[in-house]
């Protein structure tokens, strides 16, 4: 029972990784920030239920530290 729950996992995660290249989260070039580590995080997470309409999104709201006056 645990080897089929072993491959359950690995193989939603190979789709959630084929998901995230299709939508070009791991071919474009740009700079890895929490918006875009975060989607692509998401999509390999949520594996097949990307096939099925699911279209996870992250909004990050990082601020940097101000400097005391």
């Amino acid at each position: 029972m645990r080897n089929l729950i072993g491959i359950v996992v690995i193989v939603w995660l190979v789709i959630g990784v084929l998901a995230a290249f299709q939508r070009g989260y791991l071919t474009d070039k740009k700079d890895v920030s929490c918006h875009s580590f975060g989607d692509t995080a998401l999509t390999i997470i949520a594996g097949p239920l990307d096939y099925l309409g699911v279209n996870p999104k992250i909004s990050c709201h990082v601020k940097a530290p101000q400097p005391s006056k």
